[in-house]
């Protein structure tokens, strides 16, 4: 049975627990400052990004930003939080498709592929993990929760017979999760992410050969 990593849930449940606005407007307006905080945490980074910044991205006033979000240091850690809210619906929309656990682990990591190439607040996201140093706010522990969860869907797929009987599903699991983000890491470094599904598809073809129990 696959687990949803812990520190996932963790984070979702902080993000549904906080108290919401009754009104729509309210509601619209934290998520549009979102939106344009992820676009230029995504630019500029942590240090090069200012809520005055955002208020001017959507043409309101610092004092609306402030309605919402305190500090610099607290946009960072709600946009980290949707995006770590994220998986575990994705996760649920693979799992209802009724794929096999070794095809399940390809969609996921697919889609994934995808919102890192599409979804601005992943992009900005990835960045604020990687810029961590730079602002006191705690933030999960990257990579660790993507190992839990390969590991835990390799392990069904041993046990369905779908893997090589030499492959430990944990050894595999880190494998891959440095292989995706490395893929993910470089493609943003030289590209921007927009080569990222293809550079993917070409990484994840050899690996998930090089694990599989019947090669094509």
């Amino acid at each position: 049975m696959t687990r949803v990593p812990a520190e996932w849930t963790r984070r979702r449940s902080l993000t549904e627990q906080r108290p919401h606005p009754s009104q729509d407007r309210a509601v619209q307006t934290r998520a549009a400052i979102l939106r344009a905080a992820a676009k230029l945490f995504s630019e500029h980074g942590f240090s090069g990004t200012s809520l005055q910044g955002v208020a001017e991205e959507l043409g309101m006033t610092k004092g609306a930003v402030y309605h919402h979000f305190t500090n610099k240091e607290s946009l960072a850690v709600a946009l980290v939080e949707e995006h770590y809210a994220r998986w575990p619906i994705l996760l649920e929309d693979v799992k209802a498709l009724g794929l096999p656990p070794l095809e399940t682990c390809r969609e996921l990591l697919d889609r994934v592929a995808l919102a890192f190439h599409r979804d601005v607040v992943v992009q900005a996201s990835a960045r604020l993990q990687l810029e961590r140093s730079l602002f006191n706010a705690p933030l999960p522990v990257p990579y660790v929760g993507w190992t839990e969860l390969l590991s835990s869907l390799l392990a069904d797929a041993k046990e369905a017979g779908q893997l090589r009987v030499d492959v430990v599903p944990e050894v595999a699991a880190g494998a891959i999760v440095s292989g995706f983000f490395g893929v993910q890491h470089v493609s943003d470094a030289l590209h921007r992410r927009s080569d990222l599904p293809d550079r993917w598809r070409e990484m994840g073809d050899l690996v998930f050969r090089s694990i599989s129990a019947v090669a094509d």
